[in-house]
């Protein structure tokens, strides 16, 4: 049973996921390489990155974002690699560019009132400089990284709908993670799923308010829900 007692009406304000949603992985791989790991191992560093956020959302461990991927970086490469290569890999997450069509979406959001900003994933003090590198028009939520928990616990989504001063039924999400929009939906936001990275949502949550092939379609889906009575 979704949190809504109602349908879902159109969201006042629009929180984004960052990374694989706003701004691809992909471009990490010859960062793998240049580090002289392969670049297959990128997918098992991500999966691993995720596993350690959710324990740490469940334990509450006040770790950074930075902290939790270089240790899945040591983790996966039984700590042989240097920290020269370490460093070259994060440092490409501040350098990565947003999806092409994530300026037209935004732009739409913005044409109908409609405030945007950046959800991150635990307290990545990455975040900020990397929107200011890509010239996106979106708010980071300064005040969510003061919660221990991590998405897809409640406490993230609600700090970012107290930070916009919307309720939650009125705060879209927007997310390419099946995860993320499951504890999206199960805080109370109006959730929008876009299926470039995963192709077709995981079966075992239940299913957003809205999907879209890519960003631009999923923010136009949520913006054309009706307006609260």
């Amino acid at each position: 049973m979704p949190p809504h007692a109602h349908a879902p009406v159109r969201p006042a304000a629009l929180v984004l996921d960052a990374l694989d949603t706003l701004f691809p992985l992909g471009p990490l791989e010859w960062r793998f390489r240049e580090a002289g790991i392969p670049r297959v191992l990128m997918t098992r560093w991500c999966d691993h990155l995720l596993r350690d956020a959710f324990a740490l959302s469940l334990l509450g461990g006040e770790r950074t974002f930075e902290d939790v991927a270089r240790g899945s970086l040591r983790d996966i490469t039984g700590h042989q690699i240097a920290p020269a290569a370490e460093d070259v890999i994060i440092d490409g997450l501040g350098r990565l560019d947003p999806r092409p069509e994530a300026a037209t979406a935004l732009s739409a959001a913005h044409e109908r009132g409609v405030r945007t900003a950046v959800l991150g994933h635990g307290d990545d003090g990455r975040l900020r400089p990397l929107l200011e590198r890509s010239g996106l028009a979106l708010e980071p939520l300064a005040g969510v990284g003061g919660t221990s928990a991590w998405k897809p616990a409640r406490e993230p989504y609600l700090a970012a709908a107290r930070e916009l001063e919307v309720p939650p039924e009125r705060l879209g999400l927007v997310t390419a993670h099946g995860w993320d929009a499951a504890g999206g939906r199960r805080a109370g936001l109006v959730t929008g799923w876009t299926a470039h990275l995963e192709g077709r949502f995981p079966s075992v949550f239940p299913r957003p308010d809205v999907e879209g092939r890519d960003l631009l379609q999923t923010v136009e889906r949520l913006l054309d829900l009706p307006e609260p009575a």
